[in-house]
């Protein structure tokens, strides 16, 4: 099948999934470029549709999957431009249904590594962390009220596919972390002032990291919720680390003891 007209009643709906407001209505959202794409058919990922440019044909990387699954279908370069977000042109986009997760199963277990959101609002830093929580083979990420939308495209394109790998739900953290804690996780956070430094914390049990807000840190209210606080040394000169690097030096220190130091 081709779309070439950018008033067929498919890309209108297609192109509502640029705003928060279609994504929710619809409960899916778009992925764009090939990679993002391939991820996603690799994964086994719900796609409701994969859309192509009529010029350019199916990229070569995802010819393999053609026919497979779902729908695939052609379109002009004027409907690919009318449904996607990237200022460099993409070949090809697919609609993704939103996927279901489940945090139940990281309460149970006694090894969890957690990453915990709480109002993080710049699409570059979730989508580093989400790869970073990736990396690790982390259980999962939690993202909690005020978080940048996860279905943003630009949040989408900046987790590079690591979104479709891991478990990433959405929840109030005044009702998780305190069943987490019940459970026996550390509800791990940051701080200037801590006496203890993440390199002499033992993250080997269940462990959930908690990173807050660009600017303002985390939550009065969520930080209520945190047990152990610890710094991340700097002999530099610099005052902090960007959230998604001081993210990257937990799970890191974290991966390392788990599965490269033994105690």
């Amino acid at each position: 099948m081709e779309i070439t007209s950018v008033h067929n009643p498919r890309v209108k709906q297609w192109a509502q999934l640029l705003d928060r407001k279609g994504r929710m209505a619809q409960g899916k959202f778009l992925i764009e470029g090939t990679h993002l794409v391939l991820e996603a058919l690799k994964s086994q990922e719900e796609l409701e549709c994969v859309v192509f440019s009529l010029d350019k044909g199916i990229p070569g990387e995802l010819t393999e999957y053609a026919g497979q699954r779902t729908e695939w279908l052609g379109a002009s370069d004027a409907v690919i431009a009318k449904c996607t977000d990237a200022k460099t042109p993409q070949p090809v986009f697919a609609v993704v249904r939103k996927p279901a997760a489940d945090d139940a199963a990281w309460l149970q277990d006694p090894q969890a590594l957690v990453v915990v959101v709480d109002g993080v609002q710049d699409p570059g830093n979730l989508g580093t962390i989400i790869r970073s929580a990736d990396a690790v083979g982390a259980s999962g990420v939690v993202l909690g009220k005020g978080t940048v939308d996860l279905f943003n495209p630009k949040t989408v394109r900046s987790t590079m596919g690591s979104l479709f790998h891991l478990p990433i739900v959405e929840a109030d953290l005044t009702e998780l972390l305190p069943k987490a804690e019940d459970a026996g996780a550390k509800v791990i956070g940051t701080s200037l002032q801590a006496d203890k430094n993440c390199y002499e914390h033992n993250f080997t049990t269940a462990s959930w990291i908690v990173l807050g807000n660009e600017s303002a840190g985390v939550s009065p209210e969520t930080e209520a919720f945190v047990t152990d606080r610890l710094i991340i040394p700097m002999r530099g000169q610099s005052e902090s680390l960007n959230v998604a690097m001081a993210a990257t030096v937990l799970l890191y220190e974290a991966l390392r003891q788990r599965e490269y130091y033994q105690r």
